[in-house]
């Protein structure tokens, strides 16, 4: 991990102008997803805003109204009679009549602005929930190798947070439809009395549109560039406040260096927004004031003509407050513009990962997996690089995995032996060569099919924080509810007397992620993922090292079982122990990404070379 951000590095982005005005084109999908989300929430949010946009003229005609009716009042003849006798005689009537209108006003005003706002809610959870099951949905659906793709993670990064924030989005633009609406109604009136006004004011709100849209484009810059150093910000703050990592940052003392990193990283990132910020309210400001500027030539106009007799008192509190909430709207509506373009480039983070395709998928015509498989699987002249890797993962890949044979992979760490199983199981299509199944290639067969026919537990399976019976479950979903049938793939995984310890048994939350949750040793959980891969009737199994953290006699055990409840099924084992190694119908030995040698263990210990090697440096540790 770099000790600080790259300035300038790869993968930065300053958007133009021309990539701010196309990423508008993300608005429609956007709209059409909110639609689609709730069309009732939908529907009731924006005729609720159009109500609304229709009340602040209204409360100001009526004010101005009230004002014209007090003036009048104030010029009674006889002089103005007692209050008693001025509401007995009904001379208040009409002013009365007024206030209870303008208060009626209000109050619809706030009960609708209240009603907006819990459609709003309601909507924004919605979107938030749906976005989120499709961004997993659509993760799940992804090549191996992109989750592998550093570019990647920091895309993957950008569309989860605007899963959670882009329906501030929805409201500007609902908003946005709702202040139009009311700006049209407030220009009507400014152009019977005075229609330059509009002009005056618009030409004054330019520059602060401007600017207010540079600066929201310098944002997202700031945010796109800082991607990386954000997931590293969000991983310190991960393994220096874990329980998985709290054993090694105790006894390595690793607590002041992971802080003092995190603050290293912090403090830079709050250097750049801070410098942003400065720039921003010092811009905002000067340009804003020419808005204000606007305003008060506008406002001096009207005085003059109030006081030369063309308008009346009532005229010029309505025009004056007309063009203060005029000047406001259409400040909030450009600058809501700019914002809008600027939340259209955060979409483009979300849009485009769902655009990304994966590689590794089911042809159209794609077959079922034999029931059973009579022949087995041929590796021919197979090879696999991994993305932007300049060595071969493994290359000149030839020989058979017959139909109910055990076979044992060996070999030195980074021999291949995982990238071997990787392919078998599809998470990876071959550069060269192929791979047949029966005679088909494997690209034929549907990849689902496939994958529910194979039983895999890699050594860095996955510590599920659910129940004991959950964990299992995982192995066959459709299954989850199937007492026995979990009880069963215990029993074979060897996990029944594990479970059989905990408090709550199979209903006993496991891990130490959440309150009532039991922690289990390397070697229960090692056996609570092996029964996993019992939950499939599955034609092949294959364990890759799943029994790392078992001692040489547990393993043993482990494996001896595997094979009596193999049932003539195909399987694949690794492990580094040859004394587990050794009960496989036949071995590969790996190297360098190529088969060095193959057969049974004493066919092997005969050849002599790597094998034997490796199994006399091993035995030699038991002496």
């Amino acid at each position: 991990m770099p000790a600080s951000p790259a300035a300038g590095a790869p993968g930065q982005k300053n958007p133009s102008l021309r990539e701010r005005v196309n990423a508008m084109r993300n608005l429609p999908p956007f709209l059409r997803q909110v639609w689609q989300t709730s069309p009732g929430l939908t529907l009731a949010s924006l005729g609720l805003r159009v109500i609304r946009a229709l009340l602040p003229v209204a409360m100001l005609y009526v004010g101005k109204l009230i004002i014209d009716a007090a003036v009048q009042l104030s010029q009674h003849d006889a002089g103005f009679p007692p209050f008693g006798e001025a509401l007995s005689s009904g001379l208040l009537n009409p002013l009365l009549g007024l206030l209870a209108l303008e208060f009626g006003l209000a109050m619809a005003s706030d009960l609708l602005g209240r009603m907006v706002s819990y459609a709003d809610t309601l909507l924004s959870e919605l979107f938030t929930n749906v976005t989120s099951v499709r961004l997993m949905e659509h993760a799940a659906e992804l090549d191996l190798e992109d989750f592998e793709d550093p570019d990647l993670q920091d895309k993957l990064d950008r569309a989860r947070r605007q899963t959670m924030g882009r329906m501030n989005l929805m409201s500007q633009l609902f908003g946005q439809v709702q202040d139009s609406i009311t700006v049209a109604s407030l220009a009507v009136g400014l152009i019977v009395y005075a229609p330059w006004l509009i002009l005056l004011l618009a030409v004054a709100l330019i520059p602060a549109f401007i600017g207010e849209s540079h600066f929201n484009a310098a944002g997202y810059s700031l945010n796109f560039q800082w991607t990386p150093e954000r997931r590293q910000l969000e991983y310190l703050r991960q393994i220096g406040a874990s329980v998985e990592t709290a054993k090694e940052v105790k006894i390595f003392n690793l607590h002041r260096f992971l802080i003092d990193r995190y603050k290293l990283l912090a403090e830079k990132f709050y250097l750049a927004n801070r410098a942003l910020a400065r720039k921003r309210a010092i811009w905002g400001t000067l340009l804003a004031a020419l808005g204000t500027l606007g305003y008060y030539a506008a406002y001096a106009y009207i005085a003059w003509r109030t006081v030369r007799g063309d308008f009346s008192i009532g005229d010029l509190t309505f025009l004056a407050g007309s063009f203060l909430r005029l000047r406001q709207l259409l400040e909030g509506l450009l600058i809501g513009f700019s914002q809008v373009a600027g939340q259209a480039l955060y979409l483009d983070d979300l849009f485009s990962f769902f655009q990304i395709e994966p590689e590794i998928h089911s042809r159209p015509d794609a077959i079922a997996i034999p029931q059973p498989i009579t022949q087995g699987f041929v590796f021919e002249n197979v090879g696999f690089r991994y993305p932007d890797a300049e060595s071969w993962a493994v290359r000149h890949l030839d020989f058979d995995l017959r139909a109910g044979e055990v076979l044992a992979l060996v070999g030195e760490n980074g021999a291949g032996k995982t990238t071997l199983v990787k392919l078998l199981a599809r998470l990876y299509d071959p550069d060269e060569g192929r791979i047949l199944l029966d005679g088909r290639d494997l690209r034929d067969y549907d990849l689902d099919d496939l994958r529910a026919n194979m039983g895999v537990i890699f050594q860095d399976f996955v510590r599920y924080n659910l129940s004991a019976g959950e964990n299992i479950g995982v192995g066959l979903v459709e299954a989850m509810g199937d007492d026995a049938r979990i009880r069963d793939a215990a029993r074979r995984g060897m996990a029944d007397e594990v479970i059989a310890g905990l408090p709550g048994g199979y209903d006993q939350l496991i891990g130490r992620r959440f309150k009532m949750g039991v922690d289990l040793s390397g070697g229960q959980w090692q056996k609570i993922a092996i029964a996993r891969a019992y939950m499939r009737d599955a034609q092949i199994m294959i364990l890759d090292e799943p029994t790392a953290a078992l001692d040489a006699r547990s393993e043993f055990e482990v494996f001896q079982r595997f094979k009596e409840l193999s049932d003539n099924r195909t399987a694949v084992l690794i492990s580094h122990r040859f004394s587990s190694v050794r009960m496989a119908d036949r071995i590969l030995v790996l190297a360098g990404g190529r088969i060095e040698a193959s057969g049974t263990h004493a066919e092997l210990m005969t050849q002599g070379g790597r094998y034997a090697e490796l199994f006399e440096l091993q035995a030699a540790g038991y002496r």
